[in-house]
């Protein structure tokens, strides 16, 4: 019988290599690409059973690429593994159709669950956020805010003009003198506070809310 092939999506390569072991007993390695474009081009091309993917990876992150993948293969069945603690980045993952969600220092545990249950139609959230990520969706859903522009912090709306500008989130950091991955993190809370589900709904918010022209 074969095993389920796996394609590994991380900008850290040696995270990658080491995942390899972990998995050999169940699983075959499709290959490893260490950013988001390369991702969705490895998955069309390889048509892996699985994927396992890191989010934060320059210039297109983990979320943003499935998102992209999901348009061409609705099915395709992606993992994150993540350091994010952060449950709006778990939320925003499953919203975008991630079929697991599992923390890095939680892989050897929870990594091959994980996929098992991925392989089974399944969603997997790694234990420490499963509860808080319930209770987070339960208070979007009841978000009514009549002017949600007010709840934005200045720093939010520094980098929601910026991104609507069209700037990467490499490039906003070098403007705001934060780093990417501080960046992405703001982003995320942005989308989780305003209740929106991809980048490109957070663009059209900032355009009919004045933030450009």
């Amino acid at each position: 019988m074969n095993k389920p092939r796996v394609l590994l999506a991380d900008d850290h390569r040696i995270v990658a290599e080491g995942l390899t072991s972990l998995l050999a007993d169940e699983f075959e390695l499709a290959g490893i690409v260490e950013d988001g474009r390369a991702m969705v081009r490895a998955a069309k091309e390889l048509k892996p059973d699985l994927v396992v993917a890191d989010i934060s990876m320059p210039p297109l992150n983990g979320i943003d690429a499935l998102i992209q993948l999901k348009q061409d293969l609705p099915d395709v069945r992606v993992v994150f593994l993540t350091m994010h603690r952060d449950v709006a980045y778990a939320r925003r993952a499953i919203e975008a159709g991630a079929a697991g969600f599992v923390l890095k220092h939680s892989a050897s545990l929870e990594l091959v669950l994980a996929l098992r249950a991925a392989l089974q139609g399944r969603t997997f959230v790694s234990p420490d956020l499963a509860a808080e990520l319930m209770s987070s969706s339960r208070r979007n859903s009841a978000h009514t805010a009549a002017d949600p522009v007010t709840a934005l912090t200045p720093r939010q709306r520094d980098i929601l003009k910026l991104l609507a500008e069209g700037k990467s989130a490499k490039e906003i950091a070098a403007v705001l003198g934060l780093s990417a991955r501080t960046v992405e993190d703001h982003k995320y809370r942005l989308m989780e506070s305003l209740g929106i589900e991809n980048s490109a709904e957070l663009i059209h918010f900032a355009i009919k809310h004045g933030f450009v022209r």
